[in-house]
């Protein structure tokens, strides 16, 4: 029986494992297409933590959902592309699809109750997952249950396997979540707001695992958060997301001390400092754009102190910004 292998590096080469290129995802509705993801464009290696963050609305958990082949209709993918290890996947039929998603692309969604089924045991779910994906016999698989519940931190596995989800608490059931999508070894795990739900505590546990998996497996992961101080702890490069587009992106440490794109200069403002004393917090005036109005020129120019008048006319595309990409005039200026 294959058990859980630890990951080597120098078995993988430098291309991407996932590349989204120009990707458009967009919305019919009686006044015409709303278009909720314009553009957007990153890539994610093997072993590599991406974090995606923004406001809400800034297109985030869209872009997952269009990875995975998760959108709600009426929604679509309008434009753009979706490869994966080479392949190009947006075109895929929705069988296809779920034949695809749990085997080479795992989800955790924030509330593990939605991923997990009330009325079957976690060893169920996770056996049936298994079998599903892995040529396993019965046996075999639920022996890689057991371990993938002591591999995300579940005591007495071995007990544990045959009780219901509402038997455990809210922080060892987004353990188990972590254990059905590692079930069948995917390639890419998709997170979006996987600690929300959970106290301070309880987040910083599920961090670590999720670091865990990532160095132990290769396993690249998509997180989705609003929280600087997760992706700060987690990720290796960031994208900042807002109306629709990447509006910068680069590695961790760059884009929270040195970030180039006023948006991200704001979010990285109004993250409190135990260092500094501060009677107020930094925050960016005004709301995002609804997708029915977003502005001419760049989307954020209605909060932007720095705007001027190319801002108004022209939407700037991602350009070097030294230790990042940003999409900002002012930096061609």
């Amino acid at each position: 029986m294959p058990s859980i292998q630890n990951y080597n590096s120098d078995q993988y080469g430098e291309a991407p494992l996932l590349e989204l290129r120009h990707l458009q995802v967009e919305f019919p509705t009686r006044k015409g297409l709303l278009r909720a993801l314009d553009d957007v464009s990153f890539s994610i290696m093997r072993g590599e933590t991406l974090g995606v963050v923004g406001e809400s609305g800034a297109g985030k958990s869209l872009t997952g959902a269009a990875i995975i082949g998760l959108l709600e209709p009426p929604g679509r993918i309008a434009g753009g592309e979706i490869w994966l290890e080479g392949r190009r996947i947006d075109s895929h039929s929705p069988e296809a699809m779920r034949k695809l998603r749990g085997k080479e692309i795992a989800a955790i969604f924030q509330d593990p109750l939605t991923s997990l089924n009330p009325l079957f045991t976690v060893g169920r779910q996770l056996t049936d997952t298994i079998q599903t994906h892995l040529s396993l016999t019965y046996s075999q698989s639920r022996q890689r249950a057991v371990e993938l519940l002591a591999r995300t931190g579940i005591p007495a596995p071995e007990l544990r396997i045959d009780h219901y989800p509402h038997q455990f608490s809210g922080g060892m059931r987004q353990r188990v979540v972590i254990a059905l999508a590692l079930a069948a070894e995917p390639k890419l795990i998709i997170a979006d707001e996987p600690t929300t739900a959970l106290d301070v505590s309880i987040q910083a546990q599920i961090i670590r695992l999720l670091k865990q998996v990532s160095r132990d497996l290769g396993t690249s992961i998509m997180l989705i958060t609003h929280d600087m101080g997760v992706i700060a702890e987690t990720a290796d490069r960031v994208a900042v997301m807002y109306a629709g587009r990447v509006a910068e992106i680069g590695a961790v440490d760059a884009m929270i001390h040195r970030p180039k794109h006023p948006y991200t200069k704001g979010l990285m403002a109004s993250i409190p400092s135990i260092r500094a004393h501060r009677d107020r917090l930094a925050q960016i005036e005004g709301a995002m754009p609804r997708l029915d109005v977003i502005p001419k020129g760049c989307a954020f120019n209605p909060r932007c102190a720095a705007r001027f008048s190319r801002c108004l006319i022209e939407r700037p595309e991602l350009q070097d910004a030294g230790e990042s990409r940003a999409a900002c005039w002012a930096l061609s200026q």
